[in-house]
């Protein structure tokens, strides 16, 4: 009885997301969990305290509690972080700029039809337009399910190259942590926190998707499954559908944005890995990770 069930839910759900008008919405919560902080050290040599630490870790926490709002229809999408204004006293540059660089700001279009992406994104005072190709997903389908709200889903995995501008996969490196180890106590500690962490060179990504909603999307750049993806898993990062509602009243404008100076993805993660190796150097001179003052794009 069960499986008939399904089988009419899943009926119904694609002769709804035929017609012609269909639109949808998805809004997706992210959590990152942070890199250890344990051995990072503070500028001129000297070890942070333990308060400090803390302040740090609970500023980095928050600004990388995300939501996020997916808006659909049969072939395109457009994702987008909902704004949350900053706190009194808070330093929302320093922090805008890090979550920047951790999967949040601007307009993230794509239509799968032409396997096409296109993101607005601002970074250093600079709009920039990245223009590219979906990225092919070779999934391997699981026999897995789960219930997310009210839809069943399967789980799917897929191992990609890490982005060298998204930096929620930071670790510390390997040599470090072994020679952390083994460090002597009069040894003297790296105090750059930037200089001891590294970015793997491939993530695996586990997403749960639902053919009840038969739509070829999900949030960010995930796609290409036989239904809407409600969970993601991607190293570090978790995103979660919490809300969905099908053939919204109000319907979006799903289209490209076009503000910005256009570039492909490899050149834009080119331009922030020299951006940031300019932050590195500048680390020990402004206060760490949470006084930063990020260099402007030329």
């Amino acid at each position: 009885m069960k499986k008939i069930t399904y089988i009419l839910l899943a009926v119904f759900s694609a002769l709804t997301v035929n017609a012609q008008d269909f639109q949808g919405m998805a809004v997706y919560e992210s959590k990152t969990t942070l890199p250890d902080m344990s051995k990072m050290g503070a500028p001129g040599g000297r070890d942070i305290t333990p308060e400090m630490r803390k302040q740090i870790e609970e500023r980095m926490k928050k600004a990388l509690e995300k939501t996020f709002t997916l808006r659909f229809d049969k072939t395109a999408s457009v994702y987008e972080e909902e704004e949350k204004l900053d706190a009194p006293g808070q330093d929302g540059g320093g922090m805008r700029m890090m979550a920047s660089f951790m999967g949040g700001g601007g307009k993230h279009f794509k239509n799968v039809k032409e396997k096409r992406y296109v993101i607005e994104k601002e970074v250093f005072g600079k709009e920039f337009l990245i223009d590219d190709t979906l990225p092919k997903l070779t999934w391997k389908m699981e026999s897995e399910t789960k219930k997310i709200g009210n839809y069943t889903c399967y789980k799917a995995t897929a191992v990609i190259p890490a982005s060298k501008s998204d930096f929620r996969n930071l670790r510390m490196k390997k040599d470090d942590a072994k020679k952390d180890d083994t460090k002597k106590a009069d040894e003297p500690k790296s105090t750059n926190f930037m200089d001891q962490m590294e970015i793997p060179k491939d993530v695996t990504i586990t997403a749960w998707y639902s053919p009840e909603i038969p739509i070829n999307q999900g949030p960010e750049n995930y796609w290409g499954l036989p239904g809407l993806i409600l969970e993601v898993t991607d190293g570090r990062t978790i995103l979660l559908c919490s809300k969905i509602v099908l053939n919204t009243k109000e319907k979006a404008e799903i289209k490209a944005p076009t503000k910005g100076k256009k570039v492909t993805q490899a050149e834009f993660d080119d331009l922030v890995v020299k951006k940031m190796e300019e932050m590195r150097q500048m680390y020990q001179g402004q206060g760490g990770p949470g006084g930063m003052r990020p260099p402007r794009m030329n």
